[in-house]
């Protein structure tokens, strides 16, 4: 997580400004971030899962697509992910669910192997 690399062209342009501005506070976040991951018991694929429920309820459109990625990258399945945007109809409602299936969508839209 600590670093940019050639992974990061679906970024927004803030976002990766932001981190060339302020890289020592970026990396400091990104240390947090990895301590917190690795203070429990959860293996990666469940962290991704729960992330982005978290995503969803607080109706993040960057945070729902990166955590999407995310959960790809970790080998969670399109199905899982899916559930995952699906149980916020109950709990967020059903217009976060449709932002969250927009936003995933789109990354599943964007993650589709070249012809």
């Amino acid at each position: 997580m600590t670093g940019m690399d050639e992974h990061t062209d679906h970024l927004p342009e803030i976002y990766r400004s932001f981190r060339r501005r302020f890289p020592d506070v970026v990396h400091r976040h990104d240390a947090v971030a990895e301590a917190v991951d690795a203070a429990g018991p959860l293996d990666e694929q469940t962290l991704r899962l729960v992330k982005l429920g978290i995503a969803l309820g607080a109706q993040s459109d960057g945070a729902v697509r990166s955590n999407v990625r995310k959960a790809l990258e970790a080998g969670v399945s399109r199905e899982a992910i899916e559930q995952v945007v699906l149980l916020g109809l109950t709990t967020r409602g059903f217009p976060a669910t449709i932002a969250a299936w927009k936003w995933t969508s789109e990354v599943f839209d964007n993650e589709q192997p070249d012809a």
